[in-house]
């Protein structure tokens, strides 16, 4: 998380033990992906503890490029593309799946071109005011571009699924974004990440929604 080393470490073990009972509640392996999201943000919070480590304890400073690599890893290259699939999976309507297939070519473009950058950009960490500073060295004339299409390939998905409490995941993304960019512009890749908790107590009560016998017994029809 964006404010201690041991706010980065409860938030990875409360993400785990999400994670491992949103797991627990699928019913299908078309649900795995979508179920899984909180574990990923679970290892991403535990990176961002490392970097926290680094930066402050001279014991772990030759772990600062990897875990700082690892980080940006999840938060520029894993999350669009692993919305759309999550989200694709999940889909039973083909109207949808089509519109939600063209979002996961979207996310593969974006995570493609920020891997490119990761790999061939310098990148840093820096505390500033009690935040982690991501310091990304990309290309300014794309940066508004690739902003775009990872709008589009991370919030998008979720207000297109036909289960419609997927939504509830897209407006909770679209809210903490507004929030962490208008309060904390300068840190929005690490503060983003303190709504992963509530981000994944959303995905636990969809899970747990679509696996009503009421709502499988549609599906069923519908398939």
């Amino acid at each position: 998380m964006c404010f201690s080393t041991g706010a980065s470490i409860a938030a990875g073990c409360v993400l785990t033990l999400a994670g491992v009972t949103t797991l627990r509640q699928t019913r299908h392996k078309s649900q795995v992906a979508f179920a899984a999201i909180p574990l990923l943000f679970a290892v991403q919070q535990f990176s961002e503890a490392v970097v926290w480590l680094s930066l402050t304890s001279p014991d772990f400073i030759h772990w600062q490029s990897f875990s700082t690599s690892l980080f940006l890893i999840f938060a520029q290259v894993v999350w669009p593309l692993w919305v759309p699939v999550s989200v694709l999976s999940l889909e039973n309507n083909p109207a949808r799946k089509k519109i939600l297939r063209i979002l996961t070519g979207i996310g593969i473009i974006i995570s493609s071109y920020l891997a490119w950058c990761l790999v061939n950009y310098p990148v840093r960490a820096e505390i500033e005011q009690s935040h982690i500073h991501y310091i990304l060295d990309f290309p300014l004339t794309l940066a508004w571009i690739s902003g775009v299409l990872y709008f589009i390939s991370t919030v998008i998905p979720t207000l297109v699924a036909s289960f419609k409490k997927v939504a509830i995941l897209g407006f909770t993304i679209l809210t903490s974004y507004i929030f962490t960019k208008f309060f904390y512009e300068n840190y929005l890749i690490s503060v983003w990440c303190f709504f992963a908790a509530v981000i994944s107590a959303v995905i636990l009560y969809i899970i747990v929604e679509i696996n009503k016998p009421a709502k499988i017994a549609i599906v069923q029809s519908v398939v």
